[in-house]
């Protein structure tokens, strides 16, 4: 686990480097939520596109599955939103899908 006194040793763009590292595990990790949630739109009838997860329950799947902190946690999803890669809206959050992936 990494903790803020060795994040304030590093340079920053170090920090960066480590954060980015994590956005492949972090858009899986959410993909497979958004996969749960799509199948129960489909079982009702309702549109797939509409599927999102919360924040806080993506945070705790990252808290969980790749055992990290809260706070890193944190910075991982604002890194995704930078690098758009995620969309925000409230608290709830849907991958960016690109041009050409299906």
């Amino acid at each position: 686990m990494i903790t803020n006194k060795v994040l304030k040793k590093q340079p920053e763009h170090k920090h960066a480097q480590g954060v980015q590292s994590w956005y492949e595990p972090a858009l899986r990790t959410l993909e497979g939520l958004l996969e749960i949630r799509k199948a129960n739109l489909r079982r009702i009838n309702n549109d797939e596109s509409k599927a999102a997860v919360m924040r806080s329950e993506f945070i705790e799947m990252l808290m969980t599955e790749h055992r990290i902190s809260a706070w890193y946690a944190g910075e991982i999803i604002a890194s995704l939103l930078r690098a758009e890669r995620i969309m925000m809206f409230g608290r709830f959050i849907q991958i960016i899908e690109k041009e050409g992936e299906a």
